[in-house]
């Protein structure tokens, strides 16, 4: 447990973000669950409404710093390349 002030407060902040942490990471699962879940129903119209969608999203959680941009870029790739395949 932390006994200095400056600790204390870093501890309580900790908590926060990983609230937040948390919440963002669950909401850009679903956003690719979403896409995900379209393309298996082979509904091309819905999976790219639901790509339109996610993209942003992605982009986002890079901004905040909770994905790196490889894997966000990994994941746009492989969403769109199911998406293709889908013709």
């Amino acid at each position: 447990m932390a006994n200095i002030a400056s600790a204390k407060k870093k501890a309580r902040q900790a908590v926060k973000r990983n609230l937040q942490n948390a919440s963002n990471r669950s909401m850009l699962r679903t956003y690719i669950k979403k896409v995900v879940s379209a393309v298996e129903k082979k509904d091309r119209d819905q999976a790219v409404s639901a790509y339109r969608d996610a993209t942003p999203v992605i982009d986002q959680m890079v901004n905040k710093g909770l994905i790196h941009r490889n894997k966000a870029a990994r994941h746009k790739q492989r969403l769109n390349a199911q998406i293709q395949a889908l013709q």
